[in-house]
């Protein structure tokens, strides 16, 4: 009997675990996909309990990541849909990088994120429609990429329903025009996008 309560009590120490790590994990899981000559990740240790303790990740006082500041840190990769499992994250900052490929649907998991900070990248493909579920976002830079096709309706929505003060997405290859609009009762939002000519 104490056999089996102890393989009980073994078992359960290591869903615990497992579940403490899930965040450690998804971070983990962009460091692989990137190149980081200047090291600035060595201290993403995924054996560690959680990444409380990282360079360039903030957390809550229940040992959950709020921020992961990585800008201007010369990184090259991809960024990862593991990302989206980031629950309580409100700032995603990987500006001023060499991150390519698509932005990862995952992302519209964030609905805590306030600000997406993925400009001055080589991002390309379509603005995921997801994001327009990220109805705490204040301000979304995703200027100087390589993004194609239109904002998704969904995205533009977050002017009407939510908060978001500020999306730039100048200096890509979007189609389309977004018109100003001068209704009351909205958040004043400040859009950027290139000038058609």
């Amino acid at each position: 009997m104490r056999f089996v309560a102890l393989v009980f009590l073994v078992g359960a120490v290591a869903i615990v675990a497992v579940e403490c790590n899930s965040e450690g994990d998804a971070l983990n899981a962009l460091k692989v996909n990137v190149v980081d000559p200047n090291n600035v990740l060595r201290s993403w240790d995924p054996t560690l309990v959680n990444p409380c303790t990282w360079v360039h990740v903030t957390c809550n006082n229940e040992n959950s990541v709020v921020r992961v500041d990585l800008g201007a840190a010369n990184l090259t990769g991809t960024l990862v849909p593991q990302l989206g499992m980031l629950k309580d994250l409100q700032y995603l900052q990987v500006h001023n990088n060499s991150f390519s490929g698509e932005i990862p649907s995952e992302l519209g998991n964030l609905t805590k994120l306030v600000s997406l900070g993925l400009e001055n990248n080589k991002l390309s493909g379509p603005i995921p429609s997801s994001l327009g579920n990220l109805k705490s976002l204040r301000y979304m830079t995703l200027n100087s990429n390589k993004l194609s096709g239109e904002i998704p309706i969904s995205v533009l929505m977050l002017i009407f329903r939510g908060n978001l003060q500020l999306m730039n997405v100048s200096d890509n290859k979007l189609a389309g025009t977004v018109h100003r609009t001068k209704q009351r009762g909205f958040a004043i939002t400040t859009i950027v996008q290139d000038v058609k000519a």
